[in-house]
């Protein structure tokens, strides 16, 4: 890698780490709070601002401009407070008050199986902490993200992430659906943000339009006999979730193939329909509908 390269990615990373520290001295909520609105201010005036309109016009076709726009300014402040949280999440993972699961009775009967599941969760509310109530309830997941492009970043990050997945927690890879495959056959579970594009994936309807999304879960899952369990942290006050749980139907028939759509299209069903019961809490900036 040339000398600058390096220097470039240094300087990122440390520039994360200043940021962390600086949060750090600050209370939670603060810290969530004081990130939330500076994200609100400044992310307007990227270029990021009009493609996330113009994403949630072509989903709510009957929302005015000036709807939209403050809808996504909401949004912006969300995704702030999930930034700052996740430069926190060991405070959020030792302050057992902050995070409940309104249904624990999902978790439970899938603990009583023996059988693990796969979990997949969106990104709305703060997805990084979804997994939480998983592993206190006895029942330990492992866990599969998209690596970032720069390695230290990347690490940091992932540091703070792994207390959470006790099984494990492991790049977007072909060997990775390997491993998870052997998790989830061993009875453990494992958890994917799943709402993200992938042109390597299958074509769903999201909204009404054309979308592209993963297979591997509804595979993995068809393939391990396990079910899928759609889960959403949904902010309530300041740093503070309370986590829901769903049972998404996955077909089983002599179709791999379209079992696999199917089953895709089912968790993004329910995903559009926890969406749309507050569209300012999900990440519009994905380019879910592009190829």
């Amino acid at each position: 890698m040339h000398f600058f390269e390096k220097l470039k990615l240094k300087l990122e990373w440390l520039a994360l780490v200043c940021v962390s520290s600086l949060l750090g001295l600050m209370p939670l909520d603060t810290a969530s709070a004081l990130m939330g609105k500076a994200w609100r201010f400044f992310a307007p005036m990227t270029e990021r601002h009009p493609r996330a309109v113009d994403h949630i016009r072509k989903a709510y076709p009957e929302m005015s401009a000036e709807e939209a726009d403050q809808t996504i300014r909401k949004m912006w402040e969300h995704l702030g407070r999930v930034a700052a949280e996740t430069l926190l999440l060991d405070r959020l993972f030792a302050a057992r008050d902050r995070v409940s699961f309104k249904n624990p009775e999902i978790l439970e009967k899938i603990k009583a199986s023996d059988a693990g599941c796969v979990f997949v969760t969106m990104h709305g509310g703060n997805w990084e902490v979804v997994g939480m109530e998983s592993g206190r309830l006895g029942l330990p997941i492992a866990g599969v993200y998209q690596a970032l492009a720069n390695p230290l970043s990347d690490e940091y990050l992932a540091a703070k992430r792994r207390p959470i997945y006790q099984l494990g927690l492991f790049h977007k890879s072909h060997r990775t659906a390997q491993k998870l495959i052997s998790i989830i056959r061993k009875g453990g579970s494992t958890a994917f943000v799943a709402d993200v594009r992938d042109r390597r994936g299958v074509e769903i309807t999201f909204f009404g339009q054309k979308a592209y999304a993963t297979h591997i879960p509804a595979y993995l899952a068809r393939a391990g006999n396990v079910p899928v369990i759609a889960v959403r942290a949904i902010r309530t006050k300041g740093a503070r979730y309370v986590i829901e749980g769903k049972d998404v139907p996955v077909p089983r028939t002599d179709n791999k193939k379209q079992d696999a759509i199917d089953g895709t299209q089912a968790i993004h069903d329910q995903f559009e329909a926890w969406i749309r019961e507050d569209p300012s809490q999900w990440m519009w900036i994905l380019k879910k509908w592009q190829r």
